[in-house]
C-alpha cells in the first residue's frame, strides 16, 4: 500500500450473531470512523484490506460493522486484529495538538537538554498511557501526563520532559 496507515485500535470482541464487532479505540472520542470508509486489519504479519459499513459508540468501545463479516463465525476470525485507516482520512489536528502515532521516532531531552532516548512505542495502558523511550542502554517508560511531557515540538523532531525524581532510574 502506497499510503501510511495508522492504527485507530483493536478488535477486542464480537458483538452479537451477526458478525459485529467490539473495537477499543485508541481515541474514542474521534469521528474518523464515523462515516464508512476503507480500513486496514492487521493480525500478526498479515493486513487485509475491507470497508467499514457502521460505527457507533457504546459504553467505552465503538461497535463496528465490516462488509462481508456477516456472522459471528467470520468476527471471531477478526478479533485480536488492529484497525487501520490511511493518513489522509484523520481529522486535521489543530494547532499545538498531534497524534500520538506522530510523536514515534522524536527524540526525547530534558529540561536541561540531556538526551533520554528516541520514543519508539507509544503504550496504551488503562491508568495512562506510556511513551517507551529507548535509550543508549536501556528502555525507559515516560507517562503521557502534562505534567512530564514540557513540549512537544514535531517540526525539530522534540519532545522535552520534566522527570519526576526517580522516573529515569528505574
Amino acid at each position: 500500500m502506497s499510503h501510511r496507515l495508522i492504527p485507530i485500535g483493536k478488535l477486542v470482541a464480537t458483538h452479537g450473531i451477526d458478525g459485529g464487532l467490539k473495537l477499543k479505540a485508541y481515541n474514542p472520542h474521534s469521528s474518523t470512523l464515523d462515516s464508512a470508509r476503507e480500513i486496514t486489519l492487521q493480525k500478526g504479519d498479515a493486513e487485509s484490506l475491507y470497508w467499514l459499513r457502521e460505527s457507533k459508540a457504546h459504553n467505552d468501545y465503538l461497535l463496528v460493522k465490516i462488509q462481508g463479516i456477516d456472522g459471528i463465525d467470520d468476527a471471531k476470525k477478526l478479533v485480536g486484529s488492529t484497525l487501520l485507516v490511511a493518513e489522509t482520512a484523520l481529522e486535521p489536528s489543530a494547532p499545538g495538538e498531534y497524534y500520538y502515532y506522530q510523536t514515534l521516532g522524536l527524540d526525547v531531552v530534558d529540561t536541561r537538554g540531556t538526551w533520554i532516548g528516541k520514543v519508539t512505542r507509544i503504550w496504551f495502558k488503562e491508568g495512562g498511557d506510556l511513551y517507551v523511550v529507548t535509550g543508549d542502554s536501556k528502555d525507559y517508560l515516560i507517562p503521557a501526563v502534562r505534567e512530564v511531557i514540557e513540549k512537544i515540538d514535531l517540526h525539530a523532531g522534540k519532545m522535552v520532559i520534566n522527570p519526576p525524581q526517580g522516573l529515569l532510574d528505574v
